[in-house]
């Protein structure tokens, strides 16, 4: 069975790039989202996100007639769910994840399956979110089968297939990468490898759903572990009185040490979130994912420490002011260098807690974004903040701030 259309579920940062790279190799795609600007602004032939080369591949896609948006689910042959997954509104020290979004997606295309149809989850998941999904279209189509009760003769075929990309190369890593292929048979496998064939360059490695969930957060908790280490170790530096970058790039020299550079916190929706998934199933067990979670969640508010002390300092060395006349500048509010996403940016959130707690004025530097969503803080050019600052707060490493010598009195430097 063919692939002839293709219906992918939530076109944010994985959901368009995959569409449009299905529509790229000829492939009527139809992007399905519930933000109608989304919608209306792709439908023009332009994006809604930052990501280079995307553009082009989608106005492309969108005036050869190969891509078009819509708000509800039609009739495919192969659905993509890339919808969010975040954690419940709770007060548990370990956080839930939220599979919702997952069960509306699942709810939505729904009545538009049929038979031959593949269901793929690209959502990182907790291990048997994929399963839970299937029982979801199961109880919502009991006129088809599904594979955890017709197992390789199932009416639709259900599959995990995580995307393992990094934002700002996302179309090249899309074409690229290795793919884990997780079918809930192997048959769905097959199928699934089948579609993701048709532009897909890198090896399409078959296991099952469960195992696929977890490669993908285990990729990301082996990441934020090697994050704690160096945000760990710049803390320790700091009590010191220990250059933490010279210490890194002496300690790299070491033909078997590759020490990562630390930062102000860690965000994104992977590696900042990953984590828990695994930590919220084994909670017993999964005790150095554990703690380097606490570690990195923990390096945000040693930041802000930083600049109340900074604060200080200044206040000691001009006696004729108050907190009132000092403005603190923060460079950086995305969760990485030279991308516009904000989604867990520890940059953000410690300066929403700056703007909070100081009563003088708060301005922000942030290229790839035109706006930001905190009261009283306002987004100013590089040049006037260099210009007005009193304090200043490189909070991620933007090629812009390249040329900058973020060096001598009330600079709280975290990334460099």
């Amino acid at each position: 069975m063919s692939f002839n259309t293709i219906s992918v579920i939530g076109l944010g940062y994985i959901g368009l790039p995959t569409a449009a790279m299905f529509a790229s190799r000829k492939k009527s795609v139809i992007g399905v989202d519930v933000n109608q600007h989304a919608v209306d602004t792709i439908n023009r032939g332009e994006i809604h996100i930052v990501e280079p080369d995307l553009d082009m591949i989608v106005h492309a896609a969108v005036a050869e007639g190969y891509l078009k948006a819509v708000t509800s689910p039609e009739p495919a042959d192969a659905f993509l769910i890339a919808v969010p997954t975040p954690f419940k509104n709770n007060d548990s020290t370990i956080p839930e994840p939220d599979l919702s979004y997952i069960k509306k997606a699942s709810e939505a295309i729904a009545p538009v399956l049929k038979k031959g149809d593949l269901v793929i989850l690209e959502s990182t998941s907790p291990v048997g979110a994929t399963e839970q999904m299937a029982e979801w279209l199961a109880a919502a189509r009991p006129d088809l089968s599904f594979p955890q009760a017709a197992g390789e003769e199932a009416d639709i075929n259900v599959a995990h297939c995580p995307e393992r990309v990094l934002p700002g190369h996302v179309v090249r890593e899309l074409v690229e990468n290795d793919r884990v292929i997780g079918g809930m048979t192997a048959k769905c496998s097959a199928r699934a490898v089948e579609l993701y064939k048709t532009f897909v360059q890198g090896e399409c490695v078959i296991t099952n759903a469960r195992t696929a969930e977890m490669a993908k957060l285990t990729e990301n908790s082996c990441r934020d572990v090697q994050i704690a280490f160096a945000n760990e170790l710049s803390v320790i530096c700091d009590k010191l009185d220990i250059d933490v970058w010279e210490l890194i790039s002496l300690a790299n020299r070491h033909p078997r040490i590759n020490i990562l550079q630390p930062g102000p916190g860690v965000g994104g929706h992977c590696i900042a979130v990953d984590p828990w998934f695994i930590v919220s199933k084994t909670p017993e067990e999964a005790q150095i994912i554990h703690t380097a979670r606490k570690v990195n969640d923990a390096k945000p508010q040693w930041v802000i420490n930083k600049v109340k002390l900074a604060i200080a300092d200044f206040l000691q060395a001009n006696p004729t002011k108050t907190a009132k006349d000092v403005t603190i500048a923060c460079y950086g509010l995305a969760f990485k260098p030279d991308i516009d996403d904000l989604r867990e940016s520890p940059a953000l959130n410690i300066t929403k807690k700056i703007v909070e707690f100081h009563s003088g004025t708060v301005i922000a530097v942030e290229p790839n974004v035109a706006t930001v969503d905190i009261n009283n803080l306002l987004l100013v050019s590089l040049t006037e903040a260099l210009e007005s600052a009193d304090v200043n707060v490189l909070l991620v490493n933007h090629k812009a701030f390249a040329e900058i010598d973020f060096k001598g009195d009330y600079i709280i430097n975290t990334v460099r």
